[in-house]
């Protein structure tokens, strides 16, 4: 009687404790998928005197967004970067996009960099990624456009490509860097005893990366331990047109250092 009285208890605390991890993360998962660096107001980005900053309103924030802005490029990338850091992390190695006179637009997610107000569901995000888009796209008319994502922002990219594809203005090419299939697949890999109905940023990329008309290519390091390479393989079956670049030695942050990323790149960028 003691010890059934005993493995009740000890089963109501275990299931105690379980409930208040999953309410948790119910939450506060925003913490744990977004690690944004603040930076102060009047910090310039950089000094390279052809990048340009904007403050581009939303509803309840204002986002920090900076264009490489040459004379007379052929197109444009618009690029969505990860889950952590700003935008003074992105604005390096612009040399390769000058030397294929492709102009560079990037934005802070709420609450990275200089953006202000805090980031509050998945539909919150994508409008955002939408109204920065809205805002240069008229500037691009008759160039080559490129919607290009790393990370985190590669579900954000492919959404992005999809909604333009389904209104007749499918983007020269899509380029997702270090992609995960979706975020509950991920989720699913990192955290197996949290239940999916937790998740409340699923983050499909490759329902996004089916509905594309135009080019995709998919960059991945083989020694990604973050986001494994075999999500790039899962976009493949979703998107079976989609080419595909595998980084040998490349882990999920040092990617962009290594020369056959860079050689792809240019050569992506100079095709089009």
């Amino acid at each position: 009687m003691v010890y059934a009285l005993f493995s009740l208890g000890l089963l109501a605390a275990v299931a105690a404790v379980y409930t208040a991890a999953i309410g948790y993360l119910w939450l506060r998962q925003e913490r744990l998928l977004f690690e944004p660096t603040p930076l102060p107001a009047g910090q310039p980005l950089v000094e390279d005197a052809d990048v340009h900053e904007f403050t581009i309103d939303v509803p309840g924030a204002k986002l920090s967004a900076a264009q490489l802005r040459l004379p007379e490029p052929r197109g444009v990338v618009f690029f969505l970067h990860g889950n952590s850091g700003n935008l003074k992390d992105c604005l390096v190695d612009l040399d390769a996009f000058r030397e294929v006179n492709f102009d560079v637009v990037m934005f802070d997610y709420r609450g990275y960099g200089k953006s202000t107000g805090c980031i509050a569901s998945e539909q919150q995000l994508r409008a955002d990624v939408r109204a920065v888009w809205d805002q240069f796209y008229e500037q691009y008319q008759g160039k080559r456009v490129v919607i290009s994502g790393q990370s985190l922002g590669t579900a954000l990219a492919a959404g992005l490509a999809a909604e333009l594809c389904a209104a007749g203005r499918s983007p020269d090419l899509t380029l997702l860097v270090s992609p995960y299939s979706s975020m509950r697949a991920l989720a699913d890999e990192l955290y197996p005893w949290v239940p999916r109905q937790v998740l409340r940023y699923p983050l499909h990329t490759a329902e996004h990366a089916a509905r594309l008309s135009g080019p995709l290519i998919l960059i991945h390091g083989d020694k990604d331990e973050l986001i494994g390479i075999h999500h790039s393989h899962a976009l493949r079956t979703a998107a079976p047109a989609a080419q595909f670049l595998c980084v040998e030695g490349a882990g999920h942050s040092d990617l962009h250092k290594f020369p056959s990323f860079r050689k792809a790149l240019a050569g992506a960028l100079g095709c089009l």
